[in-house]
C-alpha cells in the first residue's frame, strides 16, 4: 500500500513497481485519512505500507499513531527534519527513506524499498532480506 497525495510521486512508483521482479499489487490512499479508513478493513491485509509523511486530511504521523500492525511501515518522505524522522521511528515505521530529488536515485530508493520489505515469505508475510 502506499500512501502518498503527490500525484506524480504515485505514478513513478506505480511504474517503477509495475516493472519490478516482485509481483505488486499496488493500492493507493492520497491522504491520511482515506489510508486509516482502507487499513481498518480486516480482509485487506498489505505486505507493506510506504507512507509520506506530510499528508492532508491526516499527516503520516498520525497514521503512525493509530494504525498498530506487524505490516513493515517504510516513511518515504521529503522531510529532512532529525526530530520527525526519529519520531517516526519511535512510532513504529521500520525505516525512513528521505525522497530523492534525482528521477534515477528515486527509482533506485522505490527498488530498494520493495526489495528490502516488498517480498512475501513463505507464509505470505512481508520479510526484510
Amino acid at each position: 500500500m502506499l500512501v502518498e497525495d503527490n500525484a506524480g510521486d504515485a505514478v513513478l512508483m506505480r511504474q517503477v513497481m509495475g516493472e519490478s521482479k516482485i509481483p505488486v499489487n499496488l493500492h493507493i490512499a492520497r491522504d491520511g485519512e482515506q489510508a486509516l479508513i482502507i487499513l481498518s478493513d480486516a480482509q485487506f491485509q498489505p505486505d507493506l505500507i510506504i507512507l509520506d509523511l506530510n499528508l492532508p486530511r491526516i499527516p503520516g504521523s498520525v497514521v503512525l499513531e493509530r494504525y498498530k500492525s506487524s505490516t513493515p511501515i517504510v516513511v518515504f518522505s521529503s522531510s529532512w527534519n532529525e526530530a520527525e524522522i526519529q519520531n517516526a521511528l519511535k512510532m513504529g515505521a521500520r525505516e525512513f527513506i528521505q525522497k530523492p530529488t534525482d528521477i534515477q536515485e528515486f527509482i533506485d530508493a522505490v527498488c530498494g524499498i520493495i526489495e528490502k520489505w516488498g517480498a512475501p515469505n513463505e507464509s505470505g508475510a512481508a520479510s526484510a532480506k
